[in-house]
């Protein structure tokens, strides 16, 4: 709990008011029926008006302050718990930044959004119950078992048993239900997951007239959480029975042993009595909340588990003590590479991979489905690292950049584009902030991407709506191409970032690279040959090994994958029987 309160930051004046003001409303609350039981005693059954006034007027005093104080004590408390969730999704969102693609591959998305939606409203409320409830219950109970030993003790002595026997079943109670919580928040990652899965792919799904498998699928995951959720209340339903067993348990001892005391000892007065009757009614209410509160922390303990281990996570990539800020050119060595996506595993995404590319060329990579493409060039860009070997930009180990200036020089138009919210001038700056609107037209051009934008009715300033869903792939991927163009990077890569624009437009955006960026280095995955047989060199991946790197000329006449790649595009009616 100490890395989550950590969180509370400014809002800790507000944590400490509430505190103070609840202590204050709970004094005031014990007064009441003390002071009730004088005006009784000395007032009414003396038959003295005077003492009437003058013990009402201070009723009505402390009533008002114990309304205020409540108050004051409720929005300090909203003010604080709401302050809190805030923070606290400040602070996931911002380590969630940090993390690596791995880091996150450990915790998957849907269990993310699930952290910082259900989990942290949960530790919301339970903040709020804690610095009112968990504060005013305890409170209660002393001072009102205060009073009451005050009064009579042995009297007093029958609220250990009811707290005693309160205590065990409250404890076992939390410590059953704890386990089961965690298990309801992991089924709602993964009814998270159906929900985010689905839609994402609504339109696969309703092409394949998938609909009924879909809704049982989401069926079994909503069942699993609805079995769990009712064994925990279940559960958590003793703890009423139990609460009212010490209830009349209390309330039964002190009438008995309360009209033993008033008749045969006379040591007790009626007045008292009556105060007695309130003490006990406070004490058990405060218990009757605290196991509230309990039941409360005994859920949200599970959510603060899971937000501590996005917290307590440690991003598997960081950058060096004293990192280079400057990449010298667009040289990239792999030199006898290893790498896997869970380091120890034995299963390699790549093995032994050794290659020296020069500044300035343009390199194809060439492969089926699962060679190792996109692994290759994630390592370029360091968003995962070797488990053996090095790879070097410019001549260094890309473990000794700074991250931010190795990822501002080597350019990445991922496989998966993703254009967000705003302007098509917004998007296309997140390469460069300061991009000028010339500079981003000739990016659009050398994409390709002006022969649509100039189209459009708001041309350059047209609203790009959430995930890019009013433009085609095609007109995406050219907009991440421009995006990427726009950092002016030393290394440009392209992971199939073509695939849904068509040959001849292909040919035109591979045109512009070779006459607008000739120093940068460009390395372009593609599924078509026809995307890569103008590089300089081609490199052909094989279940994750370099099977052959070389011409496209060369490549024909001796590589056999690449010739059955060829023969099959040509035969097949591909690419190259398409006018360009």
């Amino acid at each position: 709990m100490k890395t989550v309160l950590a969180q509370v930051g400014r809002y800790r004046r507000d944590t400490i008011a509430c505190i103070c003001l609840v202590t204050m409303e709970v004094i005031m609350d014990i007064l009441l029926p003390f002071i009730t039981a004088r005006l009784l005693a000395d007032g009414l059954e003396a038959s003295n008006l005077s003492v009437v006034y003058r013990y009402g007027a201070i009723l009505l005093v402390i009533a008002l302050l114990s309304l205020i104080f409540g108050a004051g004590s409720g929005y300090f408390a909203a003010s604080a718990a709401s302050g809190l969730a805030a923070n606290l999704r400040e602070a996931i969102y911002a380590k969630i930044q940090t993390f690596a693609f791995s880091n996150i591959d450990k915790f998957s998305v849907p269990g993310l959004v699930t952290r910082m939606t259900t989990d942290i409203t949960t530790v919301q409320q339970a903040f709020m119950m804690v610095i009112r409830i968990a504060v005013r219950s305890p409170l209660t109970l002393v001072f009102s078992f205060a009073m009451c030993m005050y009064i009579n003790r042995p009297l007093s002595l029958t609220f250990l048993i009811a707290l005693a026997f309160l205590l065990v079943v409250i404890g076992t109670i939390m410590v059953v239900t704890l386990r089961i919580f965690m298990q309801v928040f992991r089924k709602y990652d993964d009814l998270n997951a159906s929900v985010q899965e689905n839609i994402s792919a609504i339109r696969v799904v309703k092409a394949f007239v998938r609909e009924d498998y879909e809704d049982k699928k989401f069926a079994r995951a909503s069942k699993g959480l609805y079995d769990l959720s009712v064994k925990a209340e279940g559960l958590l339903a003793f703890n009423g029975p139990a609460m009212m067993t010490a209830v009349y348990f209390c309330i039964v001892m002190v009438s008995w042993l309360g009209a033993h005391y008033i008749v045969v000892d006379r040591t007790l007065g009626t007045a008292d009595l009556t105060s007695l009757y309130s003490y006990i009614m406070s004490l058990l209410m405060s218990l009757m909340m605290l196991s509230m509160v309990v039941v409360m922390i005994s859920m949200s303990m599970a959510s603060i588990r899971r937000i501590q281990e996005v917290l307590n996570e440690t991003p598997d990539l960081h950058n060096p003590e004293q990192p280079v800020m400057e990449v010298k050119d667009g040289a990239i060595d792999f030199d006898h590479v290893n790498f896997s996506y869970k380091h120890g595993s034995g299963k390699n995404a790549l093995s032994d991979i050794d290659l020296h590319i020069k500044s300035g060329e343009t390199i194809g990579v060439i492969g089926g489905t699962g060679s190792g493409k996109s692994s290759l060039v994630n390592l370029i860009c360091r968003l995962y690292d070797v488990d053996q070997g090095s790879v070097k930009v410019g001549g260094l180990d890309v473990r000794n950049y700074d991250m931010e200036v190795l990822r501002n020089q080597v350019s990445v138009v991922l496989q998966k584009n993703t254009l967000f919210s705003g302007s098509i001038l917004e998007n296309l700056r997140w390469g460069d902030p300061d991009a000028t609107d010339e500079e981003c037209v000739e990016a659009c051009k050398a994409a390709c991407a002006d022969e649509f934008i100039d189209r459009m009715p708001d041309g350059y300033h047209t609203h790009i709506e959430r995930g890019g869903n009013n433009v085609s792939g095609g007109q995406k991927q050219r907009l991440c191409i421009a995006r990427a163009l726009l950092k002016k990077p030393k290394v440009l890569i392209l992971d199939d970032s073509t695939s849904a624009v068509d040959t001849a437009t292909d040919a035109k955006i591979r045109r512009a690279f070779a006459e607008k960026i000739p120093g940068t280095t460009k390395i372009i995955i593609a599924q078509r040959i026809s995307s890569v047989e103008h590089a300089d060199r081609i490199l052909v991946l094989d279940n994750g090994a370099v099977n052959a790197f070389d011409t496209h000329e060369n490549l024909l006449k001796t590589n056999p994958i690449y010739q059955e790649i060829y023969e099959s595009q040509v035969k097949g009616g591909g690419d190259f029987d398409q006018p360009a």
